[in-house]
């Protein structure tokens, strides 16, 4: 972010005084946390002995030896190491859920009953409580399963639709549920506690990763549900569109898109082929689908002429939208020169760390990222210190735990 964009030291956040407790790990929890304590919540990042799985998850790692893994998700929050073994540090965690504006965990469901941790032990403490639960696969008949990625990628169908189409299923190249369960983690916390102001009650929410899917998976599922029909891979072409896939020029493979009939007319005037656009065969999207085998040849063939990179300046030139296909060395390079400033700067001094920004812009109140990715145990004292002044009460501006530089 430019200088010049950035909040006066001290200005409210939206989420500023909102305090979270952070019981989960990995990925999806972690993620939605990061995205509040960008937003200013006082993220409390509760680790066990071990620390957190993704501090392990190497290579890469950085000059210090960090996880980067563990560095994508994890700035802006306090790192608090309890045993919840130990007696002691059990009632702390106890403490910290009842101070807690929000609690965010991802144990097994059921997984922190016997720790007094569950929804029910801490909302009775603590009935304004926004509780957020997420898992792999639900708390109902699902309860059991584990909550890894990959596999809700094959459970939910996903894998199904990648890879060639005579060829095997393929991974995502990211957790992508688990990111997605943790938006909608994030998004559901902001809702609950929107209620909660209105009304003073807090509520239970419950994420997985599967139900993630079936919502992500958007047209896919709606194939399925709304039309009987089971989509199955295409390799990169896409179902209901054509093109909207690579297509080989004189040296490498340019995605071209056409999503409406204006578009593929400016790209078929583009290629010198402007016939192409009134033939009966493809003259709407429908029909360029149904007889993309005979339309393809005849896009490929003029594509072949020319360079990636010719094609690229020519087409945007006329809006038809297409684009090279990076790796994410050169998809961060470019995000640079379009001035989305991907990269930002995690605490300050030594302990600054490059992380890429919060997704989105505000005109008020932009994100700030005060604390680098916290070493483990780092707050401990400091988080113990706060719990043991007294409880705030409803009138109270701000619950939020002392600052200290990192």
């Amino acid at each position: 972010m430019n200088s010049t964009e950035d909040p006066p030291v001290g200005a409210a956040r939206p989420l500023e005084g909102v305090v979270v407790a952070d019981f989960s790990r990995v990925l999806a929890g972690p993620y939605a946390t990061m995205l509040l304590a960008d937003l200013g919540a006082e993220v409390i990042k509760v680790e066990g002995p071990a620390g957190d799985d993704t501090r392990t998850w190497v290579p890469p790692v950085r000059p210090d030896g960090v996880s980067t893994y563990y560095t994508a998700i994890n700035r802006g929050k306090k790192s608090v190491v309890l045993d919840f073994t130990d007696a002691d540090d059990l009632a702390t965690a106890q403490a910290l859920a009842r101070r807690a504006d929000v609690v965010i965990e991802n144990f097994k469901p059921g997984g922190l009953e016997r720790f007094g941790l569950d929804y029910a032990a801490v909302a009775e403490a603590n009935p304004a409580v926004v509780y957020c639960s997420i898992s792999g696969f639900g708390s109902a008949e699902g309860a059991s399963l584990p909550g890894y990625d990959l596999i809700v990628q094959a459970m939910s169908g996903l894998m199904s639709l990648t890879g060639d189409p005579d060829g095997s299923p393929f991974r995502a190249g990211i957790s992508v549920f688990d990111v997605m369960a943790g938006l909608h983690s994030a998004v559901a916390v902001l809702a609950a506690l929107r209620h909660r102001d209105a009304t003073g009650t807090g509520q239970h929410l419950e994420a997985s990763l599967m139900a993630s899917a079936m919502s992500g998976l958007v047209n896919q599922t709606a194939a399925y549900v709304a039309g009987g029909v089971v989509p199955h891979r295409m390799g990169n072409a896409h179902p209901s569109l054509f093109p909207y896939e690579p297509l080989p020029t004189a040296d490498d493979d340019l995605i071209v898109t056409a999503g409406n009939n204006a578009q593929f007319r400016r790209l078929c005037t583009a290629l010198g082929i402007p016939e192409v656009a009134e033939d009966p065969r493809f003259a709407e999207n429908g029909d360029r689908t149904a007889n993309r085998e005979q339309l393809r040849p005849l896009l490929v063939e003029q594509l072949r002429k020319h360079p990636a990179k010719h094609w690229f300046a020519e087409l945007n030139e006329v809006g038809v939208p297409n684009g090279p296909i990076n790796t994410i060395g050169q998809g961060v390079e470019y995000a640079k020169e379009l001035g989305l400033e991907p990269v930002v700067s995690a605490g300050t001094g030594e302990r600054a760390v490059p992380v890429v920004r919060h997704p989105v812009t505000f005109s008020a109140t932009p994100p700030r990222y005060d604390l680098a990715p916290p070493e483990l145990g780092e707050h401990t004292d400091q988080v113990r210190a706060w719990l043991s002044t007294p409880e705030a009460t409803p009138t109270t501006a701000t619950t939020t735990v002392p600052r200290k530089e990192s």
